[in-house]
């Protein structure tokens, strides 16, 4: 058999997704390395495609829906049950979601990226063998750099008939609603989905292992928030033990589907469809990746040290695949880091990404908002003595003309975390109506190393939500 032609580059990335893209386009657009992109899926990764923008999208579909109802406690003669067309809304969404898929592949193609679509697997440490995504066979690429930035996937259980559930990545695929869904999850996707759902009208129910679901989020937003989504409809099915089964019991879209599940408790209950959002995995499997030896943890995922690095040298990891803080953007800047340390000027030689006080947003009803260290974590390590909490909880003025019950189910709640004699802001938590903008900019306040009396003397904006924050007593 004839040798298999190898084509040389400065740099192959596994993965067209946010942080693939971003290390890809600084080391080729900015220093001009020879860069490979190698995606097996659709340009964009999970982010464009079935996380971040659909997701954000779909909260949108759902607050409308919201709006309507507080709309009539603002005069507007708004007719009740005010039906809604959620194909045309998913379609319009897809629209949207290949127009970024093309949005990426130009950006590539105008900073000299090649694309390769296949499947990649290691053959030797420094070779990437590709099984190409349009049948015509196999090709090979080395380079004395590979970034794996593979991603993630969903989990599901290994129970008979999981199967017959969705995962977020079917969630997006849906071309209508189902009148009654199970979610099977405590966290932020598990939240963030059930809240789309129940928003949108569906009789929603959630299964969580414990007594709240944000479970690593400070206690005030488990508790606030779990307490909320029960009192808006959310039927919350606490101390779940797990099914034991998952029957269909007829299939098709929407109502025309239905779901058995039976649980280790003997319970039962059919649903017209069941969501699992009980996790992710990296995707790792067909890399091959004990070829060059890399390092994986017990749970799967690549293990990097703080510059990136795998334990190969010249072969680094980077987003979801490494398991740590799996955000967008933060997977955008380690790739922009990471292509600044391997092809930029000597001053970039020790860049790395610094991992604390990466600020978050669950875009649940309401959002949740956090910068830096939960209560627990920040006693844990700086000690009771140390630590001084500034908290209120109140309703926004948006909520003042409806009834009181309305404003009980709507609190905006916001916690300060201050450690030292000067006050430093080492934790900040907010959860209501627009704190997911809110954050962006007092995320900028805690990074430089902001006190509560920065906050202080900052004027307030009145009135507004976000005043509670620089007048918090």
């Amino acid at each position: 058999m004839a040798p298999v032609e190898t084509t040389q580059y400065d740099y192959i990335v596994l993965g067209g997704g946010s942080g693939g893209s971003g290390s890809a386009r600084r080391a080729a657009g900015w220093y001009g390395a020879k860069t490979l992109i190698i995606e097996s899926g659709r340009s964009g990764g999970t982010c464009v495609n079935v996380g971040c923008v659909p997701k954000k999208m779909t909260w949108n579909f759902a607050s409308i829906n919201e709006m309507l109802e507080a709309g009539k406690h603002y005069g507007y003669d708004i007719p009740e049950n005010i039906k809604f067309d959620y194909t045309h809304f998913k379609n319009s969404r897809d629209a949207v979601i290949k127009r970024l898929n093309g949005a990426y592949e130009n950006n590539w193609s105008r900073e000299g990226i090649d694309l390769v679509h296949g499947r990649a697997k290691f053959v030797d440490p420094k070779t990437i063998e590709v099984a190409l995504v349009d049948g015509s066979g196999t090709a090979r690429y080395t380079a004395p750099h590979i970034l794996l930035a593979t991603g993630g996937r969903p989990s599901i259980p290994d129970i008979p008939g999981a199967e017959h559930g969705i995962t977020s990545d079917g969630f997006f695929e849906m071309e209508e609603l189902p009148p009654k869904v199970a979610v099977v999850g405590a966290g932020y996707i598990a939240v963030e989905l059930a809240g789309v759902t129940n928003a949108a009208n569906v009789e929603t129910h959630m299964f969580v292992r414990g007594q709240t679901f944000l479970r690593k989020f400070d206690p005030m937003v488990q508790q606030t928030m779990t307490d909320r989504y029960e009192a808006t409809g959310v039927k919350l099915h606490r101390g779940h033990t797990g099914f034991k089964e998952i029957k269909l019991i007829r299939d098709g879209k929407g109502k025309d589907k239905l779901i058995k599940l039976i649980g280790n408790d003997g319970s039962e209950m059919e649903v017209n469809e069941l969501l699992w959002a009980i996790g992710r995995l990296p995707e790792v499997e067909d890399l091959h990746l004990d070829v060059p030896g890399v390092k994986l943890s017990h749970g799967g995922f690549v293990v990097v040290d703080e510059y990136q690095n795998t334990s190969v040298e010249g072969v680094y990891a980077l987003g979801d695949v490494t398991g740590q803080a799996e955000l967008t953007p933060v997977a955008i800047a380690a790739g922009r880091q990471l292509g600044n340390r391997l092809f930029g000027p000597a001053q970039f030689k020790s860049a790395k990404l610094s991992y604390e006080n990466i600020p978050t947003v669950v875009f649940s009803h309401p959002e949740v908002g956090c910068i830096g260290l939960t209560e627990p974590e920040a006693r844990q390590h700086y000690g009771d003595d140390k630590i001084k909490i500034y908290h209120t909880k109140f309703t926004a003025m948006f909520y003042h003309v409806m009834p009181q019950e309305e404003k009980t189910k709507n609190p905006t709640e916001m916690k300060i975390i201050c450690a030292g004699p000067q006050e430093k802001i080492v934790g900040l938590h907010i959860l209501g109506l627009g704190v997911g903008e809110m954050l962006q900019g007092f995320g900028v306040a805690v990074k430089m190393g902001a006190t509560k009396q920065d906050f202080d003397s900052c004027v307030a904006i009145h009135p507004t939500s976000a005043e509670e924050l620089v007048t918090m007593r």
